[in-house]
């Protein structure tokens, strides 16, 4: 059925006989042992693609694969010259791609494939204090404005962005949501374990507008018999790709220029409103399914430079005789 308008309107052990054998794989052959164990955890084929993505980096740096013993510190720290003074990479854009090496080359020395912890001779760069962007009220109201909610893709994106704004889901999770993790009776969504980036089931909690955006979704939706939640126009579950362009649309739409519109952009935003409108950090850790405070304490800091433009405008001194 389409849809174009609304109703209505594992660890491997190595062997120590077989150490010399093992010293003769290449750095590719390493690396696809790597992955098969990686494979073998279970983990979400997001993060797989990022490992394969990152090798890929490397490989078009070194040209080709590395023999053993061409395996040394020095080519890793030219890979990082080669990042942030060749191809101008940000420290942060960089540090994903370090990250990755070190753990794939620790990987490899503790199993004996490599003589030396080349892991240890090099750290992620140092990076200056991340700009996150978020938008304002204004900002939502004006993106929100672009969508023609009388037509089911519009109306089922600006549910998608509502909901992010309210729960603060990544898009990762929003887009894995099942029609039977919606309670509408105790206004919450549960996430599964294996659906989410931590690996540990939560459970976020929905406005009541956000309960009846989703009782008309999920009755608009029923007739596609499909389990995922979010899906296309003909009943397919709708890719991440897909929702980015979307809101690249209603970016250009809309005139924003000096701000990304992306998922995550939504997901900071309903954090720093969250924050200025009076929610706890330690209830925000729970609903953003963070393990620590850091990314919370930057939404009090950023919720305070909102505080101090405000006060400039209503400070009570400006009631005094001039």
């Amino acid at each position: 059925m389409v849809k174009t308008t609304r109703k209505g309107i594992r660890k491997t052990t190595v062997n120590r006989k077989s150490r010399n054998i093992i010293k003769n794989m290449t750095l590719y052959e390493m690396f696809q042992r790597f992955m098969i164990d990686k494979r073998a955890e279970g983990l979400s084929r997001t993060t797989i693609e990022g490992y394969e993505i990152t090798y890929g980096y490397l490989e078009d740096f070194l040209l080709g694969d590395l023999a053993n013993e061409e395996i040394t510190t020095d080519v890793f720290t030219d890979y990082i010259g080669y990042m942030l003074h060749e191809k101008n990479l940000s420290p942060v854009t960089a540090n994903v791609r370090i990250r990755t090496m070190r753990a794939f080359l620790r990987y490899c020395y503790e199993r004996d494939w490599i003589y030396e912890p080349i892991h240890e001779s090099f750290k992620p760069v140092k990076t200056g204090e991340i700009k996150i962007d978020a938008f304002t009220p204004d900002e939502v109201n004006l993106l929100l404005h672009q969508i023609d909610d009388t037509r089911y893709v519009g109306f089922r994106d600006k549910v998608m962005i509502l909901i992010m704004l309210d729960t603060m889901v990544r898009v990762s999770e929003l887009l894995k949501i099942r029609r039977a993790n919606v309670d509408l009776k105790n206004g919450s969504i549960q996430l599964e374990p294996h659906e989410t980036k931590m690996k540990r089931a939560r459970i976020v909690p929905l406005s009541t507008k956000s309960v009846k955006l989703l009782a008309e979704y999920l009755e608009e939706t029923q007739d596609f018999e499909e389990d995922t939640l979010f899906v296309t126009y003909d009943g397919r579950p709708i890719s991440d790709n897909t929702f980015r362009k979307q809101l690249i649309q209603y970016k250009d739409l809309a005139g924003i220029k000096n701000k990304r519109v992306s998922p995550h952009t939504f997901r900071h935003t309903g954090a720093l409103f969250y924050i200025l409108n009076g929610g706890d950090p330690f209830s925000l850790q729970d609903i953003l399914g963070h393990t620590d405070m850091s990314m919370v304490r930057r939404y009090i800091k950023m919720s305070n430079v909102h505080i101090k433009r405000q006060h400039n405008s209503f400070s009570p001194l400006l009631s005094l005789n001039k």
